[in-house]
């Protein structure tokens, strides 16, 4: 089910079934010469939309920008600060909570929205703490690759080259959404370096191409579709299990 294409009334009616709600976060930044710039965003709504296709749960309209300030010197990169981003995911968190929903899963996409993800959660917690109040809602931050399975398979599929960024595995994921969307390159080197991640000219000078470690050459629209199967159906458990966390 997906809140954005649902009325109120059928929220309303969720609710009845469930306190549980997905927001897919990501963000819009350069992922190679032949990358989407949505990749990060693409890859968790790709599979949150997945799984609800197969499962009665809500997936909330995706979050597309994240902190991304070290892509800013790719064009098409829209990044905020992360003390935009972390009041953004707070409010985001506490006007879901509002209506009633007790569960906020945040599966993201973005490994650079981690720290500020999991800063947004403490705000939102201390509010309450400092204010001697139980938190009406629980949130979850878990990375699409981190769910059971994911990264095995993606490490079979892609024993070397895979990289940090501008992997393959993302890109496979895209592909397997938007064929028509696929793009090809010569990579030199085959395999990109590796190396810390700082600011915006830092990261151009180090990554010409944008790629950190990988080859997304080796992705294909098939070894996509096995990436997005599993992680759906992963997505499904655990957020089953979050959801029936028993109150303290």
């Amino acid at each position: 089910m997906l809140l954005a294409k649902s009325t109120w009334p059928e929220i309303e009616a969720f609710l009845g079934r469930s306190t549980a709600v997905v927001i897919p976060i990501g963000s819009n930044e350069q992922h190679g010469p032949t990358g989407l710039l949505g990749t990060d965003w693409m890859c968790p709504e790709i599979i949150a939309h997945e799984a609800q296709s197969g499962a009665d749960i809500l997936v909330a309209p995706t979050f597309n920008i994240g902190m991304a300030q070290h892509h800013l010197g790719f064009p098409g990169t829209i990044s905020l600060k992360p003390s935009t981003f972390i009041a953004a995911v707070g409010d985001w968190a506490r006007s879901l909570g509002g209506h009633g929903f007790t569960r906020i899963y945040f599966l993201n996409g973005h490994g650079g929205n981690v720290a500020s993800i999991e800063a947004a959660f403490s705000e939102i917690y201390a509010g309450y703490s400092f204010s001697g109040q139980r938190a009406p809602f629980a949130c979850r931050l878990k990375n699409w690759w981190d769910l059971n399975g994911v990264t095995a398979l993606a490490n079979r599929q892609f024993p070397s080259g895979h990289g940090t960024h501008a992997t393959p595995s993302e890109i496979a994921v895209t592909q397997w959404a938007y064929p028509d969307a696929i793009k090809a390159a010569n990579y030199a080197p085959q395999i990109a370096p590796n190396g810390p991640i700082r600011e915006a000219l830092d990261f151009r000078a180090r990554y010409p191409d944008g790629r950190m470690g990988s080859d997304p050459a080796q992705a294909t629209p098939e070894k996509g579709g096995e990436l997005v199967k599993l992680a759906a159906s992963s997505l499904i458990s655990d957020l089953a299990a979050f959801a029936a966390e028993p109150p303290v």
